[in-house]
């Protein structure tokens, strides 16, 4: 089930990688306020992305268990999606901003990082077509696995995220974070062209 595992975790990485509004906001912390605060709002963010994960994957996933046409619309919709997704994060010039408070209490950090993730509608969809697809072509003893890669993921992008960028404050810029979302946005092109491959397997 190791090969599940790792599926899961590049698929995860390639989710989770690209510049938006969760990695923005962990990033713009880690240069604007101390290393403290900004692993902080690395593990919170975790904690929400990582629950948005389990039940994009295993809401959808049920549904689709039960009724096949729906499997079949899901992984056409989402091979569909997330070329579209792959396509737009090669074309996105991501920006950075330096506009955050640098004493913010916890709790508007926590209220912020729920913000960002379970109510950004785009996470949502994307997660749900991305997680959802990949559940109806996996066999059923290795979603436990698929989805553990992927929470792993997620753990290990932010945390490195904050490490990164708090040590390296000035170095960083967005011609870097442009080349980010190129290499992300062709290995999710490359997730959406096997998944049209397994829509066409089922039919």
């Amino acid at each position: 089930m190791l090969k599940y595992l790792i599926q899961g975790f590049i698929l995860g990485l390639s989710y989770v990688a690209p510049i938006g509004m969760q990695n923005l906001y962990v990033i713009n912390t880690a240069v604007a306020m101390s290393k403290k605060r900004a692993y902080e709002v690395a593990f919170i963010t975790i904690f929400f992305d990582i629950t948005l994960s389990i039940a994009s994957f295993f809401g959808i996933g049920i549904l689709m268990d039960k009724f096949y046409f729906l499997k079949l619309l899901i992984l056409f919709l989402g091979s569909i999606a997330i070329l579209y997704i792959g396509i737009g994060l090669i074309k996105s010039k991501p920006k950075l901003s330096n506009e955050l408070e640098v004493n913010i209490p916890l709790y508007q950090i926590i209220a912020a990082c729920f913000t960002v993730t379970w109510f950004n509608p785009q996470a949502i969809i994307d997660g749900s077509l991305l997680l959802g697809s990949f559940r109806a072509s996996l066999p059923v003893d290795s979603l436990k696995f698929f989805i553990m890669g992927v929470c792993t993921a997620s753990f290990m992008w932010f945390t490195t995220l904050a490490t990164i960028f708090s040590i390296f404050k000035s170095i960083f810029n967005e011609k870097i974070l442009r080349k980010i979302n190129i290499v992300c946005g062709c290995i999710i092109i490359y997730y959406g062209i096997k998944l049209a491959y397994s829509f066409l397997k089922f039919i």
